[in-house]
């Protein structure tokens, strides 16, 4: 019997090699094979000449970041242009020009966020169909779990800038936001008037919040929010010394007066509008009032998201 193991071993080996290598030169070989390679456009086709010639009617130049009159430091935004080749491809099947299957590439600004000098921003770019929840706390704990459930309930993610001392005592919950994965900003150490505090006072209350808030999260933050939104040029200039943008608000909920949830989404959405930071706190208030907000500023066809997703210049669409 020992004569013939090697044959089997053999005939086993051919066996095997025959499947795992399919003949090259097979129908069903070329057919999966042709299905893999990208035509190349025709460039001579009427259909793609049609989309060259209508191309600059869709297309949109990208915008700078600025230093706005009113706004202070604003971000940019990206621009759009047709993708001819790609375009072409999904019309051909069609074998008309279509606007809806048209299809774009992003091109950036030549002048960024980072290119600018030392100011607060107030908002993102107006065209940016996106608003922001920037959520300060230094008390209301007990609000906390509520409000996290109603973002998670309507899959919405928000920025939460943190005072220092209170992230101290309640590890706990900064803990949680982070786990739900919200942004987490600094808000000072303990919400003094940043305008009448000396610099070397100014950089204490940032840096000490930010290493507290980093041995908790493992991440440095790089937003501030000055208490109360009080600021002067070397608050914001201290801020940037630490890599740090200072981040005020469009909008204003006024919930810490305690406003009906009625009234405070009232007068909320009267003043939305792209671009907006919606400033609140983990109050009675937002705690009646966010979920109806959420679907109300869902209605009017923004996109809810955090501080970086506002200022970074990509479209949504």
């Amino acid at each position: 019997m020992r004569r013939f193991v090697p044959i089997v071993v053999f005939v086993f080996m051919v066996l095997v090699s025959y499947k795992a290598f399919e003949n090259p030169y097979s129908s069903s070989y070329l057919t999966s094979m042709k299905d893999q390679v990208t035509p190349v456009a025709n460039t001579e086709d009427a259909l793609y000449k049609e989309i060259e010639e209508k191309a600059q009617e869709f297309e949109k130049p990208a915008e700078d970041a600025v230093i706005h009159d009113v706004w202070k430091k604003m971000p940019g935004l990206n621009g759009l242009e047709v993708d001819i080749d790609q375009s072409y491809k999904k019309m051909k099947k069609k074998g008309t020009f279509d606007e809806s299957l048209l299809v774009y590439k992003q091109t950036k600004p030549e002048i960024s966020l980072k290119d600018l000098p030392a100011a607060p921003i107030f908002r993102g770019h107006p065209d940016k169909q996106m608003v922001s929840l920037n959520i300060n706390v230094s008390w209301g704990e007990e609000y906390i779990p509520d409000i996290l459930n109603i973002l998670k309930k309507n899959k919405v993610k928000a920025t939460f800038f943190i005072e220092g001392k209170w992230a101290n005592k309640n590890v706990d919950l900064v803990e949680m936001i982070q786990d739900e994965g919200h942004e987490i900003g600094n808000h000072a150490y303990n919400h003094p008037d940043m305008a009448k505090i000396s610099r070397d006072e100014i950089q204490k209350q940032i840096k000490q919040t930010n290493d507290i808030l980093q041995a908790i999260t493992g991440e440095k933050p790089k937003w501030f929010a000055p208490p109360s939104g009080s600021w002067t040029d070397e608050v914001v200039e201290q801020a940037d010394l630490l890599g740090m943008e200072t981040i005020l608000w469009t909008v204003d909920t006024i919930d810490w007066k305690k406003p009906a949830p009625d009234v405070m989404v009232g007068r909320v959405m009267s003043k939305l509008e792209g671009g907006s930071f919606v400033l609140m706190h983990p109050t009675t208030s937002v705690q009646n009032g966010l979920n109806d907000l959420i679907l109300k500023i869902k209605q009017k066809g923004y996109t809810i998201d955090t501080v970086t997703k506002m200022l970074d210049e990509k479209r949504l669409k």
